[in-house]
């Protein structure tokens, strides 16, 4: 019966030191070597101190904070809508994260993105609205808005900060990522990265 056992007990043993220990730490080990920012969660620092990663959209409108002189994220899925057309939860909470779950033809979807449309024409002017800008993603957490709504935000940011439109629509086209090839994703900007960088830019 020893016998027996004694072959199963030591690949038990051998496959729990490959794969349970020596895989997952050289694995971790060649992360940290080839790409270190990307494997601790692309997390952003300003004076030692975490301000947040580059993967997960936050907030830009909270206490104390001038909403208008910030590019704003696309609308938070966890500020949506439910299927009883309620707001829901709060928007940009990490530990929250999921969709609103309602179609295209719900009553109270289509109320919330039709007060969308008026609220960004209110902040921005007149003209399209990019489907971002009144639309949540599915994860609630999207850190990136589309090229065209960073754009059309950008005289609205200037103003509040006292800069030329030239200047931070440069910042913007500085800062885009464009589509893979020209055809696969869209054109995008990481809004957190954009605010970042918008804080270094003075008058000339």
């Amino acid at each position: 019966m020893i016998r027996e056992i004694r072959p199963a007990l030591s690949l038990v043993l051998l496959f729990t030191l490959v794969l349970g220990f020596l895989l997952p730490v050289g694995f971790t080990g060649l992360a940290q070597l080839i790409a270190p920012l990307q494997a601790n969660g692309s997390l952003l620092r300003v004076n030692g101190q975490v301000i947040g990663s580059a993967l997960i959209g936050q907030n830009f409108a909270g206490p104390g904070i001038k909403a208008a002189r910030w590019f704003q994220p696309r609308p938070s899925a966890l500020s949506g809508t439910n299927a009883k057309g309620q707001t829901v939860a709060t928007p940009y909470d990490a530990s929250e994260s999921g969709g609103s779950s309602v179609g295209p033809t719900n009553r109270g979807m289509i109320d919330h993105v039709m007060a969308r449309i008026a609220a960004y024409r209110a902040a921005y002017g007149p003209g399209r609205v990019p489907d971002d800008a009144v639309t949540s993603s599915g994860s609630g957490l999207d850190p990136d808005i589309s090229l065209a709504n960073a754009l059309r935000q950008a005289p609205s940011v200037a103003a509040a900060r006292h800069l030329p439109v030239v200047m931070v629509r440069d910042l913007v086209q500085h800062l885009a990522a464009h589509r893979l090839f020209g055809v696969i994703g869209t054109d995008h900007v990481n809004v957190l990265k954009l605010n970042l960088a918008l804080q270094g830019l003075k008058a000339r």
